[in-house]
């Protein structure tokens, strides 16, 4: 096993319940704590593993030492599922958002923790750094980062702030870009406990790596990877990335998709059934050892047979 924790790892190895001769797709490696896991459930299972992030496949080749060929790997973004060769799969798992690797190394740049470049991108090898998205980015850009994605209330505020401070060096550290941020939302968050950056850091990240838009292709690419009675399972942080999960499994398994859908019932296909009416989140107990579970939710599904 690695060294850091996987989140909601009990649940999802319920909802999944590895068996042996299974096979079975990580698509967000990160740690390898939920690979590692559902490699040690079961004897002859297969698992393959996707993850952009180069640094990734070094704790791959840590897991192979173990369990050998039963695992490969792809270094690729989960958008692109649909390419890799291997499949059916009877379980499939995405763990959203950022890896503790990623989150403890200041030259990441997606924590105001500490100062390091403004980077925030999941694949450093491309795309734009999140500094210059924020220093070259439209202002409906920034504000669809701030206020859309990150949720922040005080957006008009932080976006103007952004943009005056442009040209001045500020933007490209992670400490002075959340000292910036903080200045303008302090009083926003009055005795809450959360960073006053924390959201902004959050919406700019989404933006960085179009994380909605990938997640929003990625979805029925896995669900068509999935066998007949195969798992798909979602860990999101994130209420957007949770909306668009529930509504995916919803419309897979023939339900409204929201309260406005007022689509007639017989247009609709029953593909799947929920396993979870509701997200699982963590319990107390988990987030006393791990507080980034806090805002964890999982929900799964469960392919038809005849889908």
């Amino acid at each position: 096993m690695t060294g850091h924790l996987p989140v909601l790892l009990a649940e999802v190895l319920q909802v999944l319940q590895p068996r042996d001769g299974g096979r079975y797709l990580d698509a967000t490696f990160g740690g390898g704590g939920h690979s590692a896991a559902i490699l040690e459930a079961t004897a002859t299972g297969q698992l393959t593993a996707l993850d952009c992030d180069p640094e990734a496949a070094a704790r791959v080749d840590s897991l192979r030492a173990s369990f050998g060929e039963r695992l490969s790997f792809h270094g690729i973004n989960f958008r692109d599922i649909g390419t890799i060769p291997e499949g059916p799969f009877d379980g499939i798992l995405f763990d959203l958002g950022v890896s503790s690797f990623q989150l403890d190394d200041p030259q990441r740049g997606f924590s105001f923790r500490a100062g390091g470049p403004t980077d925030m991108r999941l694949n450093p090898r491309e795309g734009l750094s999140a500094a210059l998205f924020l220093e070259t980015a439209p202002r409906e850009d920034l504000i669809r980062a701030v206020r859309d994605y990150g949720e922040e209330q005080s957006w008009r505020r932080v976006v103007d702030t952004i943009m005056q401070a442009r040209g001045s060096g500020t933007l490209s550290d992670t400490a002075s870009l959340a000292a910036l941020v903080s200045s303008v939302v302090r009083k926003t968050y009055g005795r809450s406990t959360i960073h006053p950056a924390t959201l902004t850091f959050q919406g700019i990240r989404l933006a960085v790596n179009e994380e909605l838009a990938s997640l929003e292709a990625a979805l029925p690419a896995a669900f068509e990877k999935l066998a007949p009675g195969g798992v798909l399972a979602v860990i999101s942080f994130h209420s957007l990335e949770d909306r668009l999960v529930k509504r995916f499994f919803r419309r897979m398994a023939g339900m409204p998709e929201h309260e406005n859908d007022s689509a007639p019932q017989q247009s609709r296909t029953v593909r799947a059934q929920l396993i979870t009416k509701r997200p699982i989140g963590p319990t107390e107990e988990e987030v006393k050892l791990n507080p980034r579970a806090r805002s964890s939710r999982l929900r799964a599904l469960r392919k038809e047979a005849k889908a």
